[in-house]
C-alpha cells in the first residue's frame, strides 16, 4: 500500500500519554476480562454491548494514569500510516455517501492509546482490540494491535492493518446509516443465540464495506500494490470464528459465532471490492451469507 509522505488525517486524537497503564481492578476484570480478551483476538468487534456498564461507576472502569508510557519508533510510524488510512476513508465515504446515499459524510474521530483507555462506551484494555463506541462516534485503537495482528494471528501487511482501520470505520458508517442503532437495539430484545446472529450480519456487512473502500480507494487513489488485496483477504479468514476456535482447540461452535466463518468474511469482503456498490453489502437481506 503506497501510504508514505501523503495526505493524514487531522480528525487523530492521541490519548497514548495522556491516559496509559492499565484498567483499574473495579472495571474489566475477572471473567469480564477473560471474555473481552477472546473478543480483543478478534478485531473489528463491536465491543459495545460488552463495555458499556463497565465505567463511570463510582470512578470503577477508569484508568489508572501512568508517566512511563514508552512511545517507540513502530508506534509512531503506526500513527502516521492510521492518520493517512484515516484520510483516505474520509474522502472515500465522502464520495460514497454524496453518491449512493444522497447525504453528507460526518467521519469519526480516531482516538490512539496505550494500554487502557476510557470510553464512552466503557473501559478496554489494549487485549480488547479495536473498536467503535456509537455513543461518542470515536474508533479507539492500540497501535500495539499491528503488531498483535502480524505475530500472534499471522496476518501482517500494511494492508492488513489498514482492512483493520476500514472495518472499524464501515462501523461508524452503519451507525451513520441508523443501522447499528436498530440492530443493536433488536439484539437487547432477542435470545443470546438471535442477538449473536444479528453481530454476524453486522460484521460482514463492515467487512463488506471495508471492501468497497478498498476498490474506491484504489480508484481514487492509486494505492494499491501487488499482494495488498491478499493480505486483506488473509486477514479475513485468520479472524473467522470457526478458526479461531479451531486455533483455540475448541469445537466449533456455530451457534456462538459473532462475526461470521473466515469463508464468509472473505465473500463478503470480496463482494465489496467487486462491485463497490453499498446495496450489495445487505446482509439484512440476504438470505445466505
Amino acid at each position: 500500500m503506497k501510504w508514505r509522505g501523503r495526505r493524514g488525517s487531522k480528525n487523530i486524537e492521541d490519548r497514548r500519554r495522556a491516559g496509559g497503564g492499565r484498567a483499574a481492578a473495579g472495571g474489566i476484570g475477572g471473567l469480564g476480562l477473560v471474555i473481552i480478551v477472546v473478543l480483543g483476538l478478534v478485531f473489528g468487534v463491536d465491543v459495545t454491548p460488552f463495555l458499556s456498564g463497565l465505567g463511570g461507576q463510582n470512578g470503577t472502569g477508569g484508568v489508572t494514569s501512568s508517566a512511563d508510557v514508552e512511545i517507540t519508533e513502530a508506534d509512531e510510524r503506526a500513527v502516521q500510516f492510521v492518520s493517512v488510512t484515516l484520510a483516505d476513508t474520509e474522502e472515500v465515504w465522502a464520495q460514497v455517501f454524496r453518491d449512493q446515499v444522497g447525504e453528507t459524510y460526518q467521519p469519526p474521530v480516531l482516538v490512539l492509546f496505550k494500554n487502557a483507555v476510557q470510553s464512552s462506551c466503557g473501559g478496554a484494555s489494549a487485549a480488547s482490540g479495536p473498536f467503535y463506541c456509537p455513543a461518542d462516534q470515536k474508533v479507539y485503537l492500540d497501535t500495539d494491535f499491528f503488531t498483535t495482528l502480524e505475530r500472534r494471528m499471522g496476518a501482517g501487511g500494511d494492508f492488513a492493518a489498514a482492512y483493520v482501520v476500514a472495518h472499524e470505520v464501515a462501523h461508524h458508517v452503519q451507525n451513520e446509516l441508523g443501522i447499528m442503532g436498530q440492530a443493536n437495539q433488536i439484539r437487547q430484545q432477542s435470545s443470546e443465540a438471535d442477538s449473536n446472529a444479528i453481530s454476524v450480519r453486522l460484521e460482514l456487512q463492515a467487512d463488506c464495506y471495508s471492501g468497497l473502500w478498498a476498490r474506491m480507494a484504489q480508484q481514487r487513489f492509486d494505492t494499491l500494490e501487488r499482494g495488498d488485496i491478499e493480505e486483506a483477504m488473509n486477514a479475513a479468514a485468520q479472524i473467522g470464528d470457526d478458526t479461531l476456535q479451531r486455533n483455540a482447540g475448541r469445537t466449533v461452535q456455530p451457534h456462538t459465532f459473532t462475526h461470521g466463518t473466515s469463508a464468509q468474511r472473505q465473500r463478503w469482503f470480496a463482494r465489496g471490492y467487486d462491485t463497490g456498490d453499498m446495496a450489495q453489502c445487505d446482509t439484512f437481506g440476504a438470505t445466505q451469507l
